[in-house]
């Protein structure tokens, strides 16, 4: 069955009722559901994954802590990064969690080579990396076959915070960010609309209809 992708872009939104919003329209969906994408940024927080150990947070000081359901340790959200949320009914698709992880990293890794930069993804530590340094962040929960949380690419924010945790449990790993390691910072909305055809690409999807006027699902208008 091919169904619909659903693209909204939400701007800047505090973290916990998009977070709200992803359970209640997993918790909703039917089998003839459309499949989601939302490109976002966050104000800062720190999100504590269901693994996430408190040594790993080390000094918070006035930036929240959110502990949350996705899988993996601590990271770091902030205005200068893009946040992508996919909703994707797993079955459906006919993929596994590793090949989702798998299809992220590669769409991550082909934006990246668009703006002249190699970028690899790691067996032992998921995400994606430049030089040793991480620059992309992803964490997922899958519920009734369907997905949702995602991934995070440090384009211009702030990396100061990243130093207040051990980033995904890794003492000492190194972050960075797309604004330092190209000569021209693209514009937000042209890099967001190459992660989407990556991503359809990646994963198979369907080119999507953009529905960022319509009301967010499982989220008061």
């Amino acid at each position: 069955m091919v169904a619909p992708l659903h693209l909204r872009r939400l701007g800047q939104v505090d973290y916990l009722p998009i977070w709200q919003a992803m359970q209640a329209y997993t918790a909703s969906r039917n089998a003839h559901s459309a499949d989601e994408i939302w490109l976002l940024e966050h104000p800062p927080v720190f999100t504590q994954g269901l693994n996430g150990k408190p040594e790993h947070l080390i000094a918070p000081g006035e930036i929240p802590v959110i502990p949350i359901d996705r899988g993996g340790q601590v990271t770091y959200h902030g205005p200068g990064q893009l946040v992508g949320y996919l909703l994707l009914d797993l079955k459906r698709l006919g993929i596994g969690v590793r090949s989702l992880v798998s299809a992220m990293e590669q769409a991550l890794i082909d934006l990246l080579h668009d703006y002249g930069i190699d970028a690899l993804a790691r067996g032992d530590a998921p995400g994606v990396y430049v030089d040793g340094a991480k620059i992309a962040s992803l964490g997922l929960r899958v519920k009734r076959g369907c997905s949702y949380h995602g991934l995070a690419l440090n384009l211009d924010l702030d990396l100061a915070p990243f130093a207040r945790i051990n980033p995904c449990g890794y003492a000492d790993l190194r972050v960075t960010r797309l604004a330092d390691l190209v000569t021209t910072m693209p514009p937000r909305q042209v890099v967001e609309q190459r992660l989407v055809a990556h991503l359809c690409h990646t994963l198979g999807l369907p080119a999507p209809i953009d529905v960022t006027a319509s009301p967010l699902p499982g989220h008061a208008a």
